[in-house]
């Protein structure tokens, strides 16, 4: 790993994308700090802990702690993701969306974009101003007039704008994973907190604290755990054995071929989807004002609730089987196989082909989603038990993103290193 991040370092190409990434970093940074006009920071810091509850703690968490202090990233990106769920969604039962999804190359990718563009102005409008009327009447917004709150709304929405825009710049110029990159910095920031807490369990009253220290070393040792974990699941795949028809067969001249398949394909994607839908409901019930949904939403929907965890654990496994078959396609697998001359040994081309790589993805995707599960359920389930807060919940889900997020990136950064040495060793042979 060091390796790879001092070969990185050293060449140019590489080196300038990760200065244009930590640039762009720095300016989220900044923005996270930048308070939405019109707002009473006084009073805000006064019932900021209202922003950090079990409700809107994951955005907090998500956003770097934007959310907290009403800046303009407040929204943090959770309006693009859910309008990138509900138009993969739509896909799967409007005929033309899917067309344009499954057949409609980079042309029919750049209108999903703009779509998902569209969709996402519509609901960061909505939440924006589901948090100026949340908020409206607790005396934080020095103007609650039509205008006042107008000015709120725009700068919440031009924010996630803004975002999007530092997302895909990440993405193309700079190391990749731009919006997973945001994702992860944002909970990264949060680091500092986290060791004045396991600070604090030792030294809480100014004197050592042996039952703090056994906390803080049982808590240490959950978080090493949990990253070997993850790290396994993120890495493990199968290797499907593949043979190319003007290739030798014999020992000799043999190739070792594959077709690799991932435990976990989807990646920490069906955490983050699962975890913002599971705030949408909170969001929408804080516009209505009405006290019985809003209990409603608290007892039930959320994720460290016994019915919410039940929901919570469910929407990882739809998402996690939903996310694999969208971005690995078995049809179009099978498909570029038969055109390379390639096959699986013992499968007919084609249609027979296309079967067995589902059936292999579906099993693997089966026990990575479990794995998943239980990575995502054990925080959850030490806090029902032992009554611990709502940032244990919030941790573990962030952990779990923040390694999968760095394993991602991490291979990406590899792989462009070793596309650019492979691209290089061509030129010198010509």
């Amino acid at each position: 790993m060091f390796k790879t991040i001092k070969n990185a370092l050293k060449t140019p190409e590489v080196r300038k994308k990760l200065l244009y990434t930590l640039l762009l970093i720095v300016v989220f940074r900044f923005g996270c700090f930048v308070t939405v006009p019109g707002v009473d920071t006084f009073t805000l810091a006064e019932q900021m802990h209202s922003a950090t509850n079990g409700v809107t703690g994951l955005i907090d968490t998500i956003s770097g702690g934007a959310f907290s202090r009403l800046s303009i990233f407040a929204m943090s990106i959770t309006p693009y993701i859910t309008a990138s769920i509900v138009i993969q969604l739509l896909g799967m039962v409007i005929p033309a969306l899917e067309r344009l999804t499954k057949e409609g190359g980079e042309e029919g990718r750049t209108k999903i974009n703009k779509y998902t563009k569209i969709l996402t102005i519509v609901l960061a409008l909505i939440e924006g101003l589901g948090i100026f009327f949340s908020y409206k009447s607790s005396g934080i917004f020095l103007d609650t007039s039509f205008l006042g709150g107008f000015i709120t709304v725009l700068s919440l929405m031009t924010g996630t704008a803004l975002l999007i825009w530092l997302g895909e710049q990440i993405t193309n110029k700079g190391i990749g994973n731009g919006i997973s990159m945001l994702i992860f910095v944002g909970i990264v920031s949060g680091l500092p907190s986290g060791v004045v807490t396991v600070w604090n369990l030792i030294f809480g009253t100014s004197t050592f604290s042996t039952v703090g220290l056994i906390e803080a070393l049982g808590l240490i040792l959950g978080i090493v755990l949990l990253i070997a974990a993850v790290v396994f699941i993120q890495l493990a795949e199968r290797r499907i054995p593949i043979q190319y028809a003007n290739k030798s067969t014999s020992a000799y001249g043999a190739q070792n071929s594959f077709l690799p398949i991932k435990l976990n394909s989807a990646g920490v994607m069906p955490v983050i989807f699962a975890s913002i839908l599971t705030t949408i409901p909170a969001t929408i019930v804080a516009l209505t004002k009405n006290q019985g949904a809003i209990d409603f939403v608290n007892k039930y929907i959320l994720y460290n609730t016994p019915t919410g965890f039940v929901l919570y654990i469910l929407l990882i496994l739809f998402f996690g089987y939903f996310y694999t078959f969208m971005v690995m396609n078995p049809d179009e697998m099978s498909k570029n196989l038969n055109e390379r001359g390639g096959y699986i040994p013992g499968i007919r081309p084609g249609e027979d082909t296309s079967n067995y790589i589902s059936n292999s993805m579906g099993k693997l995707t089966l026990v990575g989603s479990i794995f998943l599960v239980i990575l995502a359920a054990i925080p959850i389930i030490f806090s029902l038990i032992f009554g611990l807060s709502s940032q244990v919940t919030i941790g573990g889900t962030g952990m779990l993103i923040v390694v999968g997020v760095a394993i991602e990136t991490y291979k990406q950064m590899e792989s462009s290193l070793v596309s650019r040495s492979y691209t290089a060793k061509r030129k010198r042979l010509r």
